[in-house]
């Protein structure tokens, strides 16, 4: 019975360290608002952004792990690069005006 419950904890710790890695990164506007006026995020921009980075990497890590390993870095490539543009759309609207 042990067994499962450190399988469970082996298997989410990678979200935790998700959770974790999402934190650290919202630091940055955070500390950049503190010194400049030019970043102006409230906290839906936050939520969106964390919502954004959590939900990336953790679909990332289901979808790899069903995947096989020489597809992992393709399947990387794309994630980030959809993580970019969404984020790009929502900053400043770059193809659409979904940011504008």
């Amino acid at each position: 019975m042990n067994t499962k419950r450190n399988d469970f904890v082996a298997r989410c710790g990678v979200f935790i360290r998700i959770a974790l890695a999402t934190g650290l990164l919202l630091l940055i506007p955070l500390a950049a608002m503190q010194f400049t006026s030019e970043v102006n995020w409230d906290m839906t921009d936050f939520i969106v952004m964390g919502f954004l980075l959590f939900g990336t990497g953790s679909t990332f890590v289901l979808v790899s792990r069903k995947a096989p390993r020489n597809y992992r870095l393709a399947i990387g490539a794309a994630f980030t690069l959809a993580l970019l543009y969404v984020w790009a759309e929502l900053a400043a609207g770059v193809f659409t005006n979904l940011g504008s």
